[in-house]
């Protein structure tokens, strides 16, 4: 897993949530919705990552999904 892409959208996280969840927060592990991570936060969180990455991701898409490991995951696999 690269530790740049994992910083960089540590730092979307950061500021989809408006600073709720903190990068060094989601560079932790966990349940993003467990730190704060709230609805609107994540369609902003989305849309971010569409528009940095130009891919797409599913919040919703299991469990654990919501998981900066997880998103970084998918992201991997869509560029």
């Amino acid at each position: 897993m690269s530790a740049g892409l994992s910083g960089r959208l540590a730092a979307l996280v950061h500021d989809a949530t408006t600073g709720t969840v903190t990068a060094e927060q989601a560079l932790a592990g966990g349940s993003l919705r467990a730190l704060g991570l709230d609805s609107l936060g994540a369609l902003r969180l989305i849309d971010a990552i569409d528009l940095e990455f130009g891919v797409e991701v599913d919040l919703g898409d299991g469990p654990g999904a919501d998981t900066l490991d997880a998103i970084t995951r998918m992201v991997e696999e869509r560029l």
